[in-house]
């Protein structure tokens, strides 16, 4: 009888579990370009915006401004159950034109992160300063920064790095009265000298394009934000990825994202103990299923090939009883 209250005891755990761990992380979705198919892989459609409104208004979440969300994590606040952000990168025109008349009418916030030359170059694909001025003074939405010229990062000095970041901060200034506390890494790439001219230059966090939700326990200054396209923003996918949980890593390794040695030694410790790490499976973008060897509290991960030179991606994740998925992702630079 002792053993089967035992088995029912740690079964309630298992079960139990994914919603009080939830309150540790958030979900922060990425977009692009919005009903532009010339840029498939950049691009999420009109009805798959559409489905993603119908999804987070109904499916029981809570959608909270970017901000908001980065206060809880770093004050290590409880979040709501299935808590999302939504964000949007470089402005391009298609946001104002495609995606805003629908997110103003279903009262959602987002981040806009803005590149500064190109919004001053203008034209037709970029969004003007009076459009992300109206953006900002509506309430819901968030002005973020991308620097000025969007260049590959850990490809720069520290200070090139903070020189961009300085032009774009007096461009901010400029036009909007004050700048930005949140930054998005040019292509999600990041290096530990580029993130040292962010902190510098006064950003309170910096986020990535490596899949998973922002967990409380990461840096602050290289947080993952779920990518949504044509090819991963169908309703399905976007349901999956908006339930996910963080898994709890720390002490990732290597601790800077631009490789030195190819493929990485690459390893994390799991900050408490979380049910189902038999389950656990790694999955490099170049390679596919990779080895993993789980010591304790520490998990290794071994690839066999290198990553190609540009951006490689790891995601590792476990399935819950639940339905849900435990999720890490992150990604390197290669130069």
């Amino acid at each position: 009888m002792r053993k089967l209250w035992g088995l029912i005891a740690g079964l309630a755990v298992l079960l139990t579990g994914s919603a009080a761990w939830a309150a540790e992380s958030a979900v922060v979705f990425m977009y692009h370009r919005f009903d532009d198919s010339r840029f498939p892989t950049a691009n999420t459609r009109i009805d798959q915006l559409d489905a993603h409104i119908a999804e987070l208004q109904s499916g029981g979440y809570t959608v909270w401004s970017l901000p908001r969300i980065v206060t809880a994590l770093k004050n290590r606040q409880a979040l709501p159950e299935k808590t999302v952000a939504l964000s949007i990168d470089d402005a391009w025109m298609t946001v104002y034109r495609n995606a805003w008349p629908r997110l103003k009418a279903a009262n959602l916030p987002f981040t806009l992160f803005v590149v500064t030359d190109e919004t001053d170059r203008g034209g037709a694909e970029y969004m003007s300063w009076d459009q992300i001025r109206e953006l900002a003074a509506s309430g819901l939405v968030t002005i973020g920064s991308q620097g000025a010229g969007h260049p590959h990062m850990p490809a720069l000095t520290q200070a090139s790095v903070a020189d961009d970041l300085a032009r774009a901060a007096q461009r901010f200034q400029a036009e909007l009265g004050a700048v930005p506390k949140l930054f998005a890494w040019p292509f999600g790439e990041m290096s530990n000298d580029a993130e040292q001219a962010v902190r510098a230059a006064g950003y309170d966090a910096a986020f990535g394009q490596h899949s998973g939700p922002a967990w409380f326990g990461a840096t602050p200054f290289f947080l993952p934000r779920f990518a949504l396209n044509e090819t991963y923003g169908e309703i399905e996918r976007f349901r999956l990825a908006a339930r996910t949980i963080a898994l709890p890593v720390v002490e990732v390794s290597p601790p800077d994202p631009t490789l030195k040695v190819n493929p990485p030694l690459f390893g994390f410790t799991m900050a408490h103990e979380v049910p189902g790490m038999e389950l656990l499976g790694c999955y490099a973008s170049h390679e596919g299923k990779v080895t993993t060897e789980t010591l304790g509290p520490r998990v290794e991960v071994r690839m066999t090939k290198p990553f190609p030179t540009g951006r490689g991606r790891i995601n590792c994740t476990i399935p819950t009883l639940d339905g849900r998925w435990r999720w890490f992702g992150w990604q390197f630079y290669v130069n």
